[in-house]
């Protein structure tokens, strides 16, 4: 057995060498990175993420699929509905005259049922004809038609009570508990209103998304920030249309990173920190945390060197988080849809691949008493 030692030592001899250079492995170092980055044909341009660079790629175009979409601010709205076509009217007349034109002997009451505004605005009583109540609240609708009617029966009395039709009506359509056509109880009836209307949103979705139809238009915000603003909770109209949808954007995340996957933004703004948290943070023992990269690429219209775009358009951002700069960096440097976060694997995994291999050797000769 003692022909082990010059066999291992020579094991020791081969595979040393190797650690000077990679192993196969998941994920390239990030002096790997660096150095291709210094050749005369690279087609990246590479950037250290620190403070006084922040400014800077802050200027920088936006990447990735970037949704752009206008809000309405909220106001205020009166605490009545208006009548509006489409809308039902039931209406409850009472006349205690013997001779009335609208009630028998027997029956003091007679009741229209479910009367539809028509499209110019107006219902028809009898004896009396058509009515115009487009725009009126029930309250004054009841008191225009009370006037009409006393004109022909002046000991009748009139109630009216109003079911919302489409056009005061709005569309909850998904990504909460119970979607469906809702009618707006009054000209105060908001987004967040609709949607707890509705059973709340559904706890399944990442950073939810809101969009607005209304006509042609489409509006759109998040959910987060109606929260935190309540200033932007702005009123419905009849006929608007309401999504309630996951947030599209996402990055990716590969090499030494807990997950190699594809992740939803959680936020609206995720910053470097957020991401690699999202990702399941580094791999003990494997991950450099010398060497985060960002990888991200840049319309060709984008390329202006210089604070106001990158070199190239594509560009890797590196981040050190072994240092302070390099953490409060990374809580400022924005992630944008479509970045690919990578955690590369440290330089020296490999020698300590080697030295584990034949401190196992050892370790296995040992506890079998062959040394």
């Amino acid at each position: 057995m003692r022909l082990l030692f010059p066999l291992l030592a020579a094991v020791s001899l081969t595979l040393l060498p190797a650690a000077c250079g990679r192993l196969p492995g998941g994920a390239p170092a990030s002096e790997e990175i660096i150095q291709q980055s210094g050749q005369v044909e690279a087609d990246f341009a590479l950037y250290a993420v620190t403070r006084a660079f922040l400014p800077s790629v802050a200027q920088w175009p936006a990447t990735g699929k970037q949704e752009r979409l206008n809000w309405i601010g909220a106001s205020t709205g009166a605490k009545t509905q208006i009548i509006q076509p489409g809308d039902k009217l039931t209406l409850r007349i009472w006349d205690s005259s013997d001779n009335s034109l609208l009630t028998s002997t027997e029956q003091k009451m007679v009741q229209l049922q479910d009367v539809r505004v028509a499209a110019n605005g107006s219902i028809f009583m009898p004896y009396v004809g058509n009515v115009n109540v487009l725009g009126l609240t029930p309250d004054l609708a009841r008191e225009t038609l009370q006037g009409e009617l006393e004109a022909i029966v002046p000991s009748a009395q009139l109630q009216l009570d109003m079911a919302e039709g489409r056009n005061n009506s709005v569309d909850l359509v998904s990504g909460v508990a119970r979607p469906g056509t809702y009618p707006m109880p009054d000209r105060n009836f908001s987004v967040m209103g609709l949607i707890s209307t509705g059973g709340g949103i559904s706890a399944s979705l990442n950073n939810p998304q809101i969009r607005l139809v209304r006509g042609q238009n489409i509006y759109g915000t998040s959910v987060d920030t109606l929260l935190n603003t309540p200033r932007l909770d702005t009123l419905l109209r009849g006929g608007d249309r309401v999504f309630v949808e996951e947030d599209a954007r996402y990055f990716l995340s590969f090499g030494a990173t807990g997950t190699e996957d594809l992740h939803i933004f959680t936020k609206d703004e995720m910053s470097a920190m957020d991401a690699i948290s999202v990702a399941g943070g580094f791999q003990d023992g494997r991950a450099d945390p010398q060497g985060l990269l960002v990888l991200r690429e840049y319309g060709p219209d984008a390329v202006a060197p210089g604070v106001r775009g990158p070199r190239l358009p594509r560009v890797v951002f590196t981040l050190d988080l072994t240092s302070a700069d390099g953490l409060f960096s990374a809580r400022k440097f924005q992630i944008n849809p479509g970045d690919l976060v990578m955690a590369t694997e440290s330089p020296i995994n490999d020698a300590l691949t080697i030295s584990n291999i034949i401190g196992n050797f050892f370790g296995v000769f040992s506890r079998a008493g062959v040394l």
